[in-house]
């Protein structure tokens, strides 16, 4: 009887988790917009500073997400792959921290680490792949601004860890998002600089790889990959700028363009 319940207990959670019915797309709503709530909860409170209360909603969170680990872990087939996930450490790790927001005598430092968060964006985008019509026509610029917003808030959390202790210019999560994006955007004020060997090196990082992809955004903007033309054939949603035939199935398209730059 035992054996029957706990069964009867994992199929459910396998189809609320990973199930195509009406009651599995809402609970994975449900979870989608508690995942957006937190993850916005997180970035703002980093921002703000700190209240009294922040503790005890940091608390009630980690047990929702303490839950939804262990609920997720147990409806896989093969539970043990999980502890192959990035994500399974990361949520772990954040979870840690908002119980530790309690004791923790740095209470900015744990605050941070709650911002590694927003790394569960990829596995919403996922969800929003399977559920949402209008994700998926706008799919390209969504995920170049998700790129660029978790490398903004993923290189800050690490600029204000590594120079806070050693940079009198940078005492708040403000200051670090300041420098992030003065760098990111080669304005470089210089009002607030860095001199050790790690914040020098973290610097070129942000201005390699963060100008790419915020000059990714703007041409996903401002000139997309792929054109929305449907084929007239096969449905083919998608195409290269410059196609003449679809991919798929080779019927010639009449793609409007703007002629030869």
């Amino acid at each position: 009887m035992k054996h029957s319940r706990w069964a009867r207990f994992l199929q459910t959670l396998r189809e609320l988790y990973f199930g195509f019915s009406s009651a599995s797309r809402r609970f994975r709503l449900t979870m989608l917009t508690f995942d957006v709530v937190t993850i916005s909860y997180f970035v703002v409170t980093t921002v703000t500073g700190t209240a009294d209360w922040f503790p005890y909603v940091d608390v009630a969170i980690g047990v929702v997400l303490t839950l939804d680990l262990a609920a997720r872990t147990l409806a896989m087939r093969r539970s043990l792959l999980q502890l192959r996930s990035v994500m399974f450490y990361v949520d772990l790790l954040v979870i840690i921290a908002l119980f530790g927001s309690l004791v923790a005598q740095d209470l900015a430092l744990a605050r941070v680490l709650r911002l590694l968060r927003v790394l569960r964006s990829y596995r919403l985008v996922v969800d929003l792949r399977r559920d949402s019509q209008w994700f998926r026509r706008h799919e390209e610029l969504v995920e170049a601004a998700l790129n660029l917003t978790v490398f903004l808030f993923i290189t800050t959390s690490l600029v204000f860890v590594i120079e806070r202790p050693v940079n009198d210019q940078i005492n708040t999560f403000v200051d670090a998002l300041y420098y992030t994006i003065a760098t990111l955007t080669t304005t470089g004020f210089g009002d607030i600089t860095v001199s050790d060997t790690w914040g020098r090196v973290l610097t070129i990082v942000i201005m390699v790889f963060g100008v790419g992809l915020f000059l990714r955004l703007v041409q996903t903007i401002f000139r997309p990959n792929k054109v929305a033309y449907e084929c007239p054939t096969c449905g083919l949603a998608k195409h290269d700028l410059d196609a003449v035939h679809c991919k798929h199935c080779g019927e010639v398209v009449n793609i409007p363009t703007e002629g030869a730059v």
